[in-house]
């Protein structure tokens, strides 16, 4: 069931929140960047959904159950305000006036992310995925969850993971090849 534990299950009240939300942090922060980044496709997003879900993991503590994993938990939370914020009109008027009035921008936080992981053609095809494909793949490979804690997360059957796993490989060959051809 728990692939990785952590003192947050054993948790009870009297201990320094501050320091357990700092310990979290350090832990899962980057891991909770990068899946809202790879659910939204916007570091700015990113940036908000990963302080909400750390917020959200401060006042819960002590409510947290002890049937996954932290990192699970904090995936959880992160998917659940990543697809909020996708759902909200500000943010989809906000996406589209980026798209009509491109502003002079940094070096996107997809390039450096990109140039830290090992192949980006891969990551590149990935993120091509549709967002049911790509979360599957992303919490299975990317981030080690087991075939039940991503059933869990995403509340479908362990069939539909392996169904959607499946489907993600197949799609992704299809989109390498077409890559490979396109050079």
């Amino acid at each position: 069931m728990d692939s990785d534990p952590h003192y947050l299950q054993h948790l009870a009240p009297g201990f320094d929140r501050d320091e357990v939300l700092r310990d979290l942090m350090v832990t899962y922060g980057e891991d909770v960047w990068k899946f809202a980044y790879f659910l939204t496709r916007r570091s700015d997003l990113a940036d908000d959904i990963a302080q909400d879900v750390f917020l959200i993991a401060y006042t819960r503590l002590y409510a947290f159950r002890r049937d996954c994993s932290v990192k699970s938990w904090l995936l959880t939370i992160t998917r659940n305000k990543s697809l909020n914020y996708m759902k909200s009109s500000f943010i989809r008027k906000v996406t589209l006036l980026g798209v009509l009035f491109p502003g002079q921008q940094a070096p996107s936080a997809e390039q450096v992310l990109f140039d830290r992981l090992e192949s980006r053609e891969l990551w590149t095809q990935v993120m091509k995925l549709p967002r049911k494909f790509r979360e599957v793949l992303i919490l299975s490979y990317h981030y080690g969850l087991s075939v039940k804690e991503i059933a869990g997360m995403l509340q479908v059957s362990e069939g539909t993971v392996k169904s959607r796993a499946n489907r993600a490989k197949n799609k992704l060959a299809e989109y390498m090849d077409d890559a490979r051809k396109g050079d």
